[in-house]
């Protein structure tokens, strides 16, 4: 995995699971099939993990066997057979309505939380990336963040917002003089003058989510932005490009919540759809 650059933390995850398998798996590893796994996964099951998480789960074990083959020359048998996935729900992607994000902003009162959580809102930043950004990715003349080492090691650009470029040159003028080159730092406690952690991120925003009483957590602020840009009838390849997704059909996922030009058009057909059945029931009741 590190030579395939993956990130300290995904290396990290993945060896956690390794390790919380051969710990449960009461055979040798080498000799654990297709049955053990079935087993395992419905251990996973009965510690109600999601299905998302046992196919993870099950994800990692395959590649690891797959190691030992290929790559320690141990001739064991692959227990994780295709097909042994859960099949996943597919749940819409979650988003904020207008007046929810006005009354969340409402409540966020200080100049650093608002700033994190108005790019995040405008700019699709994954609250990962919002904790790494550094001073040298903000470029406010252009309107513009670097975004370094996202997701899949992926650097992109994207575009602030009138809005968002007021909330930030707003905590920069009362940001705490620091040597830390982390924009956002935290302002109390012995971290004080520290880079804010993505926990520290998350639980600011269930502070002001239980002000509130809306459900939102840091990513549903990434599909708002999404769902805001469909609704102002942005571009799909728009949008994606934005929020650095490899896959076009990710996106895509988005219009099933949200598409004005769908709406529009299904509206304008159904329009003329009943205007032709209205003239063909008049042309039958005063037949020529």
């Amino acid at each position: 995995m590190k030579r395939r650059n993956y990130s300290a933390r995904t290396v990290t995850s993945y060896l956690n699971i390794l390790k919380h398998f051969v710990i449960w798996v009461n055979v040798p590893i080498e000799e654990a099939d297709y049955h053990i796994l079935a087993e395992y996964t419905d251990y996973l099951l009965r510690k109600r993990l999601k299905p998302k998480t046992i196919n993870c789960h099950l994800a990692c074990i395959r590649v690891f066997y797959h190691y030992l083959y290929h790559e320690e020359g141990i001739r064991v048998r692959n227990p994780v057979k295709r097909g042994s996935s859960l099949r996943m729900p597919r749940p819409l992607p979650k988003h904020l309505r207008d007046e929810e994000v006005l009354t969340l902003f409402k409540v966020i009162d200080k100049p650093r939380d608002r700033a994190i959580f108005k790019i995040m809102l405008r700019c699709g930043l994954r609250v990962e990336e919002t904790a790494n950004l550094q001073l040298m990715d903000l470029d406010l003349k252009r309107k513009r963040i670097f975004v370094r080492h996202g997701k899949g090691g992926k650097d992109r650009v994207v575009y602030v917002s009138r809005d968002a470029r007021e909330a930030i040159i707003e905590y920069l003028r009362v940001r705490n003089p620091s040597k830390s080159k982390g924009i956002f730092l935290v302002e109390k406690g012995p971290s004080s003058g520290q880079p804010i952690s993505v926990r520290g991120i998350q639980k600011r925003l269930e502070y002001y989510a239980s002000i509130t009483g809306l459900k939102v957590s840091c990513h549903q602020l990434r599909h708002t932005m999404a769902t805001q840009m469909l609704n102002a009838e942005a571009e799909t390849a728009t949008i994606q490009e934005l929020l650095g997704h490899s896959c076009s059909n990710t996106t895509k996922r988005y219009c099933t919540v949200s598409n004005v030009k769908v709406m529009k058009d299904y509206f304008e057909a159904m329009d003329l759809v009943m205007k032709r059945a209205a003239l063909m029931e008049i042309s039958r009741s005063h037949p020529v």
